[in-house]
């Protein structure tokens, strides 16, 4: 065939943001699952699934006395899967307001019309920029170290990004004097993203912290919350009921973490019904599946919010374990930040504590590695965030996780003290692998 000739030119015709947009990557792309590794990277639910399952995996329903039903399993409309799905998901936001109104920090209750759901929280990141930001104009301020796919989803959007660090001498607290100043003196910024718990760190934000940027005097914007990890922290810690009192308050929630239902994507959006109604006329028309209504529906039907509770149970009882325990392994340092999710930020330390070990990124590294290359156990590393120097990002496993992971990180700490290290490299290759580790979002 003759060359064809063609006066497309990709790197003038895409957007220069775009084509300056480093990809996406995930925790899988270092280390993949080959079903033999100990997966402590992404903050997932080891104990799997928050729903009542029989050994062959189906749905194990249960009738008034308590027996499981045979020959029932999860009811997903098979045949109907050529037509197209519920594009408003009422059913399914009332369960997630049932499920949320715990009148805890107000008498008022959502109601459906208060809730947006879509493919994972990723969805309503990028819905909220595109509902309020103006491409090259407007401005979105972050709190670092903080969910890296608010800075993703922005440079795609072309949305500056302005950054208040969290308060690194104050356990990451938010320092809302400073973001209070930053809006007032930018009024182009028109979101304040907030995580609590806080990811890589850990903790909650203080209600009186976030209620002082709600009560910005002259700021017109929108103060959205991540609560991803909200069930791993003590009961009514959540402020999605808040949304009632603040018309300019956005709360999102996953099932992806203490439900453990990464797998169906599916995150949701709690927040003032005309904020709602924006972020649902400019959703695709279909974008949640029926299979996937149909299983976040089942989760929070009352059988499987039991297994979801003894499920977080567990990591709450394996995460205790992990504070008392890794502590007693030479070259680990301070926990930083808090333990309200299902994960822990721990410092690596270039020697033990017992002969002034400091925290260190190289060292660091070489645990993150050794870990996942050699011993099949992966985890994060997070050295290069601010005020993370030298740290690790541990998920709570299984019982039978914590323990092999204790075992294996006090097994290559040993070996990189006995020297040689291994963590001799060049400088600029050390810097690239830091970096290259670093960057992964999830």
């Amino acid at each position: 065939m003759a060359e064809r000739k063609s006066s497309f030119d990709l790197s003038k015709c895409a957007r220069s943001n775009i084509l300056a947009l480093q990809p996406y990557r995930c925790a899988r792309d270092d280390y993949k699952d080959n079903g033999t590794n100990v997966l402590l990277d992404a903050n997932e639910n080891a104990y799997g699934p928050g729903l009542a399952l029989k050994e062959d995996g189906k749905l194990a329903n249960r009738t008034s006395n308590g027996h499981a039903e045979e020959g029932r399993g999860l009811e997903v409309d098979l045949l109907g899967l050529n037509r197209y799905p519920d594009p408003h998901q009422i059913e399914l936001k009332q369960s997630l307001c049932n499920l949320r109104n715990t009148h805890t920090h107000t008498s008022k209750s959502l109601r459906p019309e208060n809730v947006f759901v879509g493919v994972g929280s990723d969805e309503a990141i990028d819905a909220l920029l595109r509902c309020f930001c103006t491409p090259g104009k407007d401005k979105i301020l972050t709190c670092p170290p903080t969910y890296g796919m608010y800075a993703v989803s922005a440079q795609v959007n072309d949305i500056e990004v302005v950054k208040v660090p969290l308060d690194t001498s104050n356990n990451f607290a938010l320092r809302p004097d400073t973001i209070n100043s930053t809006l007032s003196s930018d009024p182009s910024i028109k979101m304040v993203y907030v995580c609590s718990p806080g990811n890589p760190t850990a903790n909650l934000v203080s209600r009186s912290d976030l209620q002082e940027v709600l009560e910005h005097p002259t700021w017109n914007g929108v103060v959205v919350l991540d609560e991803a990890y909200i069930d791993f922290a003590p009961e009514g810690s959540s402020l999605a009921e808040w949304v009632t009192e603040w018309p300019n308050l956005v709360v999102m929630q996953t099932l992806s973490k203490a439900f453990g239902l990464a797998g169906i994507r599916l995150g949701a959006a709690f927040t003032s019904p005309p904020i709602a109604g924006l972020l649902n006329n400019l959703k695709a028309p279909y974008n949640i599946s029926s299979p996937t209504s149909a299983l976040a529906s089942a989760a929070l039907a009352p059988k499987n919010l039991e297994v979801m509770r003894e499920n977080r149970r567990k990591i709450l009882q394996q995460r205790d374990r992990m504070l008392v325990e890794l502590p007693k392994v030479a070259g680990i340092g301070r926990f930083v930040g808090g333990a309200d999710s299902n994960f822990l930020l721990v410092e690596i330390l270039d020697k033990p504590r017992n002969q002034g070990g400091r925290p260190s990124n190289e060292t660091a590294l070489s645990v993150y590695e050794g870990l996942a290359e050699k011993r099949a156990v992966v985890v994060r590393f997070r050295g290069k965030e601010v005020g993370c120097e030298g740290c690790l990002r541990i998920t709570v496993g299984t019982e039978e996780e914590v323990e092999r992971f204790l075992k294996e990180i006090g097994s290559v700490l040993a070996e990189l003290f006995k020297g040689p290290t291994g963590m001799n490299g060049a400088e600029e290759d050390k810097v690239g692998r830091e970096k290259e580790a670093n960057d992964v979002v999830a």
